[in-house]
């Protein structure tokens, strides 16, 4: 799956793509048939889709290609550069067992390299893999278009196997052969993947020839955890696709995979089209990025104060109707918005337009789901305790609710009027508005804190309001 280092790294190369005029290409390396399954490969391509990280050519499968890499692997042979292994497991782990003793470090010994093996009878119960023959001396070097020079010794590097017993190539040899074909001039990956790339070079000159032009390489910084960790699934190494169940946007997910490990001065929040103008290589931070959730939950809710209403609305009608679907008995069904969510418009005994619940509830969530949660307000009677009701319908303030009660029936129902009504009514009564509005919300929604009392007054509608402030007045003074 397609996970937040990943999908920084998709990231990057995309907007690194896009800003120098290349062309990205989206390759499914999944020659690791234990690990890649369908779920996941679509997992990965709903994730790119949904982060807009549009992709000029593939996906292109390796499995696809298995032909190809076994053209290589046989010319490979054929010029000395490879050969079969047939050392069994149980001896490689033997020869690990005594390195480690001896205080080496494990590695292959290249004991089926053909002058060595020359008379050896083959065994027949090992089906052998295929091994690079690694030069014995040398250095293998490059410039790293993020950590600057690199060097590794080939005495370091021992003999990597390229084909699996069944045929199937591995990782380090399958990508050069991708590389290799599909003219591929700059490869951005984890700084994870560092210890792959001399080996990777040398297979590169192996099928080119010495001297041929390689692609560069860049190495991101790592992702920790805020305990300075490497990332996991309890800080949020979870699919790209959980934080769109999580209630993110993608907009602000993007930017705020963007900004780890790469800046543009202190500009913290910025558009898909600023990016592809400013990004580079230079601004990529050497230093391991830290996840901050906090900080991502802050941009969301950035992005959800200016977000279109009825973008939301859309958005946050299937969370809703689960959450009324959770609260109702058994059968009833829910599979898409209902007419309440979508198209009533409020007012006279009829559920709000969600697209006016959106609008007066955005600047408070910070994702979807807490939007969801705090939309509820206007689509669930709520439970209102009656010490609570006491406690706050009392004095001044139950006359001037039991006022309210009376006079909302005759008024025109809307915000500008309902706030007319209640500025009169803290006037008659000699109070302050807060001893007016806690008691109307407390009676009202069950609740001490709600926005804007007039706001949400005229949502609910005043066929509800008013029932609910008669059934609060009965609590407080039974007739």
């Amino acid at each position: 799956m397609l996970h937040l280092g990943t999908a920084r790294t998709a990231l990057f190369c995309w907007a690194f793509a896009r800003r120098f005029g290349g062309q990205f290409i989206l390759r499914i390396e999944d020659t690791d048939l234990e690990r890649s399954t369908e779920e996941n490969v679509r997992a990965i391509l709903d994730s790119m889709q949904w982060l807009q990280l549009d992709y000029d050519e593939g996906p292109v499968r390796q499995t696809a290609r298995l032909a190809r890499y076994a053209e290589v692997v046989q010319r490979l042979i054929a010029e000395g550069k490879a050969y079969r292994c047939y050392a069994s497991r149980e001896e490689l782990e033997e020869l690990r067992r005594q390195q480690t003793e001896r205080g080496e470090k494990p590695r292959y010994d290249g004991r089926w390299r053909p002058e060595r093996a020359a008379g050896r009878p083959i065994p027949k119960d090992v089906p052998p893999v295929t091994r690079f023959r690694n030069p014995d001396f040398g250095v293998v070097s490059w410039n790293d278009l993020v950590k600057g020079p690199i060097s590794f010794s080939n005495t370091e590097l021992d003999d990597l196997v390229i084909a699996r017993s069944d045929g199937m190539p591995t990782y380090n040899f399958a990508v050069v052969v991708d590389d290799i074909d599909m003219k591929i001039t700059h490869v951005l990956r984890g700084d994870d993947h560092v210890n792959n790339t001399p080996r990777q070079i040398n297979i590169y000159r192996a099928i080119l020839g010495e001297g041929a032009a390689l692609p560069k390489f860049g190495h991101l910084p790592m992702i920790l955890g805020p305990d300075g960790q490497k990332l996991s699934k309890r800080h949020g190494a979870v699919s790209v696709l959980q934080y769109r169940d999580d209630g993110f946007l993608p907009e602000a997910l993007f930017n705020y995979l963007a900004r780890l490990g790469w800046s543009h001065g202190d500009v913290e929040k910025f558009s898909r089209e600023q990016l592809t103008t400013w990004f580079d290589l230079n601004h990529v931070n050497r230093a391991p990025a830290q996840y901050d959730i906090n900080k991502l939950m802050w941009l969301n809710g950035e992005y959800m104060k200016e977000a279109d209403p009825a973008r939301l609305a859309a958005l946050v009608a299937p969370l809703i109707e689960k959450r009324l679907s959770d609260t109702n008995p058994p059968g009833v069904t829910t599979d898409r918005p209902s007419p309440a969510l979508r198209e009533r418009g409020g007012g006279e005994g009829d559920s709000p337009k969600l697209e006016a619940v959106v609008a007066l509830l955005k600047d408070r969530a910070r994702t979807l789901n807490e939007l969801a949660d705090e939309a509820l307000l206007f689509y669930l009677e709520p439970h209102i305790e009656h010490d609570l009701l006491r406690q706050h319908l009392t004095g001044k303030s139950l006359d001037a609710v039991r006022e309210f009660t009376k006079a909302a029936q005759a008024i025109p129902w809307e915000r500008t009027s309902i706030a007319a009504l209640n500025k009169q009514l803290i006037g008659d009564f000699g109070i302050k508005m807060p001893a007016l509005a806690v008691p109307l919300r407390v009676a009202v929604t069950g609740r001490t804190q709600t926005p804007s009392i007039d706001a949400v007054l005229e949502l609910i509608g005043r066929d509800a309001v008013l029932r609910r402030l008669r059934a609060a007045l009965d609590v407080v003074s039974p007739r």
